[in-house]
């Protein structure tokens, strides 16, 4: 006999499966995988770069004006749908930031209207959540289908080629695995994109330290992923508390996003090469250096970016700095269309001995909302940690303080000596000395013992470090 309770219990509801949701034959032969990326599609031309991204920019604006995000903030600004007729006509469409999403985050704090998928009307599908870091408020929900986050992961795999890994190599994920995205995506692009083994670590505050540098030697760890601090941090353990000397551990690479961080300190400590990576939780990875180390090549079959001045917009020329926007060429959930990425950079000088035509970036200098102007002076706290790692007497970890005192604003560098035997005092005024010859402007300074700036920054607890402290509303 029928028990109806149950039948009304299950109802008809279909479930979406994952493998189902996609074709994947047909996406690898529009994003290719590693291994036939580079025997082809790699090398393609300029001219041949720009058509496809033509086709795939039209595309991703049919999609995005189904979107209620684009159709109030291009509606307001009096653009229409036949107002773009290319990737060409990029220009004319309004950029946007993290400020202008945030009305839809209030109305809706994890539907928003920039997500563009209506669960009380869309038909079902896989989706997936990771966020922004959430070091203001909750954290900033995005969601990908099931094509968004598969892009996603190829272009993941595509940059561990590029920087060394292969089958059966051991790489330790030392990033934070959570609501970000940095930790889950490294992982799942490596299992399915590169035939290496994924190690999850995560950060000191998910396995100690100590435990790590214990797991690299006994399983042979060939590839190191992580924020450059940390990174730092593990070889100072595995050197001074351990007694392990690093560069003997037989890493064959370090992947992370370096900008200004002091490259060859790390490389020397570890006895390996560090390898440059761009990337955001909106989008994956957007860009990476591979073994030349001639500047940031960007996946152009899968973004447009754009270095633009700030407040002017124009376009800037190679080798000048501006701020970055990224137009996304493959997303279905939250297209970003001119989309500000607050991050400072320059183009590369054209040109690679890998062979590629696309087109490279820079180091990232820093991020323009992270940017203090103080007393009429640009000053980016990754300048001044560069500055703070070249000096022996530090181990590297420093944090800037911002305070308003007597209505003008004051910056306090506190910065770590290496150990017991450095004159702190003096330590202090030479390098207020040196940050304001190097930055146009005075800074206080402190000297501290090592250790006693982790409460502030972070470095044993997240993959995320902070290195500005904005204390003038407090």
């Amino acid at each position: 006999m029928k028990d109806h309770a149950m039948d009304d219990f299950y109802g008809d509801v279909k479930i979406p499966r994952y493998a189902a949701a996609l074709d994947f034959d047909a996406l690898w032969q529009e994003f290719p995988p590693a291994d036939t990326y580079f025997r082809g599609p790699y090398q393609r031309s300029r001219d041949e770069i720009r058509s496809l991204q033509n086709e795939r920019f039209l595309r991703q604006m049919l999609r995005a004006w189904q979107v209620p995000f684009y159709q109030k903030h291009w509606g307001n600004a009096g653009l229409e749908p036949n107002d773009i007729k290319g990737i060409d006509d990029l220009a004319k469409i309004p950029p946007f930031s993290v400020h202008d999403m945030r009305d839809g985050l209030e109305k809706a704090p994890f539907w928003a209207d920039y997500m563009g998928i209506d669960p009380e009307h869309d038909e079902p599908m896989p989706l997936i959540v990771q966020t922004s870091g959430g070091t203001t408020g909750l954290p900033r929900p995005m969601i990908f289908t099931p094509r968004d986050r598969e892009v996603m992961n190829i272009l993941t795999g595509r940059r561990l080629f590029m920087q060394g890994v292969r089958p059966f190599d051991l790489v330790q994920i030392c990033l934070s695995f959570g609501l970000t995205n940095g930790g889950l995506l490294a992982r799942e692009g490596i299992w399915k994109y590169t035939g290496a083994v994924p190690v999850t670590t995560g950060s000191g505050a998910q396995t100690p330290t100590r435990r790590q540098i214990e797991l690299i030697r006994a399983w042979k760890t060939k590839f190191l992923i992580g924020f450059p601090a940390y990174l730092k941090h593990m070889a100072l353990v595995a050197r001074d508390e351990l007694k392990i000397d690093p560069a003997t551990l037989g890493i064959k690479g370090l992947i992370s996003h370096i900008g200004v961080e002091d490259r060859d300190a790390l490389e020397a400590l570890w006895g390996a090469p560090v390898f440059d990576t761009y990337g955001s939780n909106e989008c994956g990875t957007m860009a990476c250096e591979c073994r030349h180390k001639t500047g940031l090549h960007l996946f152009e079959d899968a973004f447009e970016m754009e270095i633009n001045d700030p407040d002017t917009l124009a376009p800037k020329a190679p080798g000048e700095q501006g701020t970055i926007f990224i137009t996304t060429l493959f997303k279905h959930a939250a297209p970003m269309i001119r989309y500000n990425m607050n991050d400072v950079s320059s183009w590369a000088t054209p040109g690679c001995a890998c062979g590629t035509h696309q087109r490279s970036l820079g180091k990232i200098a820093g991020r323009s909302d992270n940017m203090v102007k103080l007393r009429g002076v640009n000053v980016f706290p990754e300048a001044i940690g560069a500055i703070v790692a070249r000096d022996p007497r530090s181990n590297g970890e420093f944090v800037c303080l911002l305070d308003r005192e007597n209505g003008r604003d004051e910056m306090t560098v506190q910065v770590e000596a290496i150990d017991d035997s450095v004159a702190k005092d003096a330590f202090a005024v030479h390098l207020a000395e040196r940050l304001k010859e190097s930055l146009s402007v005075k800074v206080k300074v402190e000297a501290v013992d090592r250790g006693k700036l982790d409460h502030l920054t972070g470095l044993s607890q997240t993959s995320k470090i902070k290195r500005l402290i904005d204390r003038r509303d407090a």
